[in-house]
């Protein structure tokens, strides 16, 4: 976590006991979009491909981890909560979760199309081939906080 995300995160929570969970990272290709979304009210879900976390050793998420949103100059802009993990083919995510990723016009069709491409394009990159079944990390989240910019 950078040093403003680690400001952020340590100002929100005070003297309060602090979750240990907590992460700052960027949403998929165009950060600034999906980070307003989020602020908006209108992004409450976001997936990731589970052979990432297997390739990169790292712990799938929990309902416990909290996130620092990140915009495209890796600045803080909210704090969001993790309350819901799935692990679903991406050809058996709901078309109300599609809806809950904010993207586009919120159809299915426009999220299956946009993550296909980011899949394809991820996958290509390490050598590894798109599947229509391939496992998601599916994970739904609430707005903590909003940065207010001082």
């Amino acid at each position: 976590m950078n040093q403003e995300a680690q400001a952020y995160w340590n100002e929100y929570w005070g003297d309060r006991d602090q979750p240990q969970n907590v992460s700052a990272w960027q949403f998929g290709a165009d950060p600034d979009y999906l980070a307003q979304l989020v602020i908006d009210g209108i992004k409450t879900a976001t997936c990731s491909g589970h052979i990432f976390y297997e390739l990169e050793n790292e712990p799938l998420p929990t309902t416990e981890d909290y996130s620092v949103v990140l915009n495209s100059e890796d600045k803080p802009v909210a704090l969001i909560k993790t309350i819901e993990v799935t692990l679903t083919p991406m050809n058996e995510v709901s078309e109300a979760f599609a809806a809950a990723e904010g993207e586009g016009d919120r159809s299915y069709r426009y999220w299956w199309n946009a993550h296909e491409s980011f899949f394809r394009n991820e996958l290509q990159a390490i050598g590894r081939e798109f599947s229509q079944d391939m496992l998601l990390v599916c994970e739904r989240f609430e707005v903590v906080d909003v940065k207010v910019e001082k």
